[in-house]
């Protein structure tokens, strides 16, 4: 015996967070998902950006940080190392 199925209606849910090894930004210690004090949107609004040595931060927070260091030296906040952001991985 076999029956036929209708769907009538559909909710879909769905999640999302970054993956950045932590939770919060080591700047101004703001969820990743959330917004960083400058920040109006969660998201793409306030994205999360990794430095070569691996440290990740929102993009706001690393830039006010960048700003604020001299032109010739600047550092990641954690480890130290010249401040160099992550090239994006080539999308497949």
């Amino acid at each position: 015996m076999t029956f036929d199925v209708e769907i009538v209606r559909w909710h879909a849910v769905a999640s999302w967070t970054w993956n950045a090894g932590d939770d919060v930004c080591g700047i101004c210690r703001m969820p990743f998902d959330g917004c960083p004090p400058d920040g109006k949107y969660p998201g793409d609004d306030s994205p999360v950006v990794w430095g070569v040595c691996g440290h990740a931060f929102h993009l706001q927070c690393i830039q006010k940080w960048l700003q604020s260091q001299a032109q010739t030296d600047q550092r990641c906040p954690f480890c130290r190392r010249a401040w160099e952001f992550k090239a994006a991985a080539p999308s497949s």
